[in-house]
């Protein structure tokens, strides 16, 4: 149902480990390019460092902020987007504040989330994904930090960070698109690690898969596109 291409150009191949080296993302990106993903996911620290290693291909770099629980100030949020943009990241992944979300103190949260979108309209060409951690939200939270979210004009929803709680879920996916319709896209991550779960994700309405297992699911895709021809 989806050609290489549009599998490749879903999926942003992460690497968010907290114990690796340069040369270990230098490894990362060069497998990154070899592949052609639509873009790498890596730790604020290395963002330069990745830039460097893809300047010359068509893989994007994207960075996290506020990351992974989300209680940083919404001016250090901002202030990270901003380095962030400067180094040469084209995307930031942005993680809610969670507690003021679960208090409901939505003035809280649309805040923070507009200021890292405001800071990304001073830059040409930037995104704004909005991780609203669907493993430790009722499905009334993950609606409520969904039109938040579209309010404050992100481009994305993402699922998860993947360190809280289980990932990507059907059901979630299924849930974000019926609130954020075609004002935002859907980013699936947190756990997807075969092919399989994500052409279900992807079914369900994921524009983009987030995935540390970025090279075990091509090879798994290929795998099945081979057999199905044979």
């Amino acid at each position: 149902m989806y050609s290489l291409l549009e599998v490749l150009q879903s999926i942003d191949n992460t690497l968010l480990k907290p114990d690796l080296k340069d040369k270990d993302y230098i490894k990362f990106c060069e497998e990154s390019k070899e592949q052609g993903f639509k873009a790498v996911c890596v730790l604020p620290y290395y963002v330069p460092l990745c830039v460097e290693q893809l300047k010359n291909s068509c893989v994007s770099v994207v960075t996290v902020i506020g990351f992974p629980l989300g209680a940083n100030s919404s001016e250090v949020k901002a202030f990270e987007t901003k380095k962030a943009f400067i180094d040469g990241a084209v995307e930031v992944d942005m993680v809610i504040n969670i507690g003021a979300l679960k208090d409901k103190k939505t003035n809280v949260v649309y805040d923070e989330i507009k200021k890292v979108v405001d800071v990304a309209g001073t830059f040409s060409n930037k995104l704004v994904k909005v991780i609203i951690e669907t493993s430790l939200l009722t499905d009334e939270e993950k609606i409520l930090a969904c039109k938040i979210a579209v309010e404050a004009g992100v481009d994305f929803v993402k699922t998860s960070t993947g360190f809280n709680g289980a990932g990507a879920t059907v059901e979630d996916i299924k849930l974000i698109n019926s609130v954020v319709r075609e004002k935002a896209k859907v980013k699936a991550s947190g756990g997807i690690r075969t092919w399989e779960k994500a052409e279900k994700l992807l079914l369900a309405g994921a524009n983009r898969i987030g995935t540390s297992k970025g090279k075990l699911i091509i090879d798994q895709y290929k795998e099945k596109e081979d057999n199905v021809h044979w």
